[in-house]
């Protein structure tokens, strides 16, 4: 049993499990994530998910570990066996939905499709009941009813369509499929009303995620009991909350999870949007490090290239609309066709206020969401202030009524509306602006703000700094399962804002080879190929060709998920083919690639030693302790080959966070150190004991650094990443290629061996 919390993690590495890699084979991990010098495995979710589940986050039974991942035995010897080398355990969890794709799976929900409110679990899901029976989109067209079937079941009649099953209320078989169906407290519909009729808060767009109403104390209690039994028993040390922003009680949630769990370290998967802090009264260590994310990626940006880089894609593609005018023309979008039901919904909370009223501020809002009571309302009144400008004159006095009502915290609107606008967020810039806006792909991150054209050094240290002071136990990352691509493209991609020009040259000659094969491909996705390729280099059709069929559905402007244009996505198929294909295309890229090879090297470590060395916990995704080229899901969650031979990038991994586990002194605190250049950013960790210094701008020629250097306390300083002296005064010398010097003060750090706990 637990004697009270386990203290944060010194840092933390992402497993994937799956059917494939289980429980059992992550513990024969264990012993390279501890000669690493990991301070805790960190798991993806484990509840039981929907049969076949590739990422966990399905969960249809929240009570029990998942059985093909290795059930709670699995789960318990891993423990076991993490805790023996010295190592924690950190649990993804999903408090916000549960899977309902398959009916019979979910037992809670198949109780709910028979007994309607009346079930024992009618408070667990987010449901309308008086917007009328509830409806489940899984017909081809509302036509189809005809061929739904009543069947035998285990338990008695069900309703079958195809291959989906759906039970019957006890007494309401008789007559045909038909009159039984019109008889239950659901209905199955054609799967297009989903986007204007739904009755049961989802997850974002998914129907087939329902969401949880944990605000409730009896749901939170039951949907909660396993994992604050596996916290008791000190199977899993801390949590990864996924998705608080669609909570009704984000601050409430946590507060009561942090009285059950003992205080246990928890972050939450909470998106910033820059300049935005996390609400400081949460009962959280942190956000899961979307924001480092953005800070460590921008801090290698050159802001001297937003303009040439910008006119020339301007140039490309005919598209002059800036960013922010495209999150607002994707969240127009989103609201009139894939949110149009949860628009519905809030407009049925707020009678006689116009929908167009209530869509002008969700588009307007500049965060995921307030946290009423509590800090927000400052976004809310300036998303009503930019809504007033939209509106015509007539709907003002609406707009003011919405405004005192979505003031109010007790206002039921006021609650949805704050799960509504993250939802509307993440679909319209995520999902929809991110994949139409390429100028710099580096930037067009989770969390990330493409029109804030990278990180100078003052933004850096501040941000590090109020980090330091308000939030010192916050993860950390760079790649995440849910990343756009993985921190070495970005690395790569982040020096063509270096060589625009250079960038501009090989644009053209590469658009040139790509005519034959372009068939009727837009130039925006030409443009998001070429960048591609120079961020990932040449690696095979099918990986490309996954990716680029997801970003121009995203994008919804030549084929969508709702209306594919298979015409235009075989062409792109074509393209993607013909150019992989062809030598003269594939001469250009690799002439590009070795010239970036040199300073993307460099970028990859100094890129790696920020995110490693600022405050916080670090996480690394698995695999990203080697070279790690991997674009968003699915082909983040490819299995990793935990084999493969150490590189430099290793080794740097490997001495930061040794240094942190046997030295956890060395990382406190925060402070800026001069060095003359904007080619370099230093700061010191626990002032006179470790400084870091990161080297910025490396594709340029190796002048004007003038009379850059560090200023060091007396005394003897070691580069850790080296082993060398190293004194005071310049510091171009000692860097030479090398991505910056991490330096301790005193004799030569010595770290314990592999495997031992420090």
């Amino acid at each position: 049993m637990r004697s009270g919390p386990a203290p944060a993690p010194t840092s933390t590495y992402r497993l994937q499990l799956t059917a494939e890699f289980t429980l059992d084979d992550a513990v024969e991990v264990l012993p390279r994530l501890a000669a690493l010098g990991v301070g805790a495995v960190y798991l993806s979710p484990l509840l039981a998910a929907l049969p076949g589940s590739g990422h966990g986050y399905d969960v249809v039974d929240p009570s029990r570990i998942d059985t093909e991942r290795g059930g709670e035995p699995a789960l318990r010897r891993l423990s076991h066996a993490a805790h023996q080398l010295g190592l924690q355990v950190v649990l993804d969890i999903v408090p916000n939905h549960l899977s309902v794709q398959i009916p019979r799976a979910n037992p809670a929900w198949w109780d709910l499709l028979t007994y309607g409110p009346a079930s024992a679990y009618a408070a667990w899901f987010d449901v309308d009941w008086a917007a009328g029976p509830l409806l489940l989109p899984i017909l081809g067209a509302d036509a189809d009813l005809e061929q739904v079937q009543v069947l035998p079941g285990p338990a008695g009649p069900e309703l079958g369509y195809h291959e989906h099953r759906f039970p019957v209320a006890p007494g309401t078989d008789g007559g045909s499929a038909q009159d039984v169906h019109a008889r239950q407290h659901y209905r199955l519909v054609g799967w297009r009303r989903a986007a204007g009729e739904l009755t049961y808060r989802r997850f974002f767009d998914v129907t087939t995620l329902a969401g949880l109403r944990v605000e409730d104390p009896s749901v939170y209690a039951a949907t909660h009991r396993k994992v604050l039994e596996l916290i008791r028993d000190g199977i899993v040390d801390g949590l990864r909350i996924d998705h608080p922003d669609g909570l009704a009680d984000p601050a409430g949630y946590l507060d009561r999870l942090a009285r059950d769990t003992g205080a246990a370290w928890t972050v939450v998967e909470k998106i910033l949007e820059p300049g935005e802090v996390l609400p400081r009264a949460w009962a959280t260590a942190g956000t899961t490090g979307y924001d480092a994310a953005r800070l460590a990626t921008g801090l290698f940006v050159d802001r001297a290239g937003a303009e040439p880089l910008t006119a020339l894609w301007r140039r490309f593609t005919g598209d002059d609309s800036s960013f922010p005018d495209k999150v607002l023309a994707g969240k127009r979008e989103v609201l009139a066709g894939p949110l149009g039901a949860e628009l519905a919904r809030l407009g049925r909370l707020a009678p006689g206020i116009d929908p167009r009223v209530i869509a002008a501020v969700l588009v307007r809002f500049p965060v995921y969401r307030s946290y009423l009571p509590g800090p927000g309302r400052e976004h809310l009144d300036e998303a009503l202030r930019a809504a007033s400008a939209d509106l015509s004159e007539e709907l003002l006095p609406a707009l003011d009524r919405l405004g005192e009502r979505l003031a109010d915290p007790a206002d039921p609107l006021c609650v949805r509306f704050q799960q509504t606008s993250g939802m509307v967020m993440a679909k319209g810039v995520e999902d929809t602006a991110f994949y139409r806006h390429h100028v710099l792909l580096a930037l067009v991150e989770v969390g990330g703000d493409p029109s804030h054209f990278g990180v100078d050094a003052a933004e850096w240290h501040a941000s590090c700094r109020a980090l330091s002071e308000d939030w010192p136990d916050t993860m950390t990352l760079l790649s995440s399962h849910d990343t756009k691509r993985s921190e070495d493209i970005r690395a790569r991609l982040v020096l063509l804002s270096e060589l625009p020009g250079e960038w501009e040259r090989a644009v053209d000659q590469l658009a040139t080879a790509a005519r034959p094969h372009a068939g009727r491909v837009a130039a925006d996705d030409r443009y998001l190929l070429h960048q591609t390729l120079i961020g990932t280099g040449l690696i095979d059709a099918e990986r490309i060709g996954g990716y680029l069929h997801k970003a121009a559905r995203e994008a919804k402007r030549h084929t969508s998920w709702l209306a594919p244009d298979e015409a235009y996505e075989a062409d792109l198929q074509h393209l993607i083919r013909g150019v992989l294909g062809d030598a003269g295309y594939r001469q250009l890229i690799e002439a590009l690639l070795a010239r970036l090879a040199p300073p993307w090297r460099r970028t990859v470590l100094a890129h790696k030693l920020a995110q490693l060395t600022m405050p916080g916990v670090p996480d690394l995704y698995q695999g990203s302790e080697r070279e790690l080229i991997a674009l968003v899901d699915p082909d983040n969650r490819r299995p990793v080959d935990f084999t493969a031979p150490d590189s430099a990038k290793t080794g740097l991994v490997r001495t930061v966070l040794r240094l942190r586990r046997d030295r956890p002194e060395l990382f406190l605190g925060y402070q800026p150190v001069d060095t003359g250049t904007t080619r370099a950013v230093a700061f010191a960790r626990s002032p006179d004991l470790l400084v870091v210094l990161a080297t910025r701008a490396v594709a340029l020629e190796r002048d004007g650094w003038g009379a850059a250097g560090i200023s060091l306390p007396p005394g003897r300083w070691t580069d850790a990443l080296t082993g060398r002296p190293i004194s005071s005064g310049r510091f171009v010398d000692a860097v030479g290629d090398a991505p910056g010097l991490l330096l301790v003060r005193g004799d030569p750090p010595r770290l314990s061996q592999p495997g031992r706990a420090g």
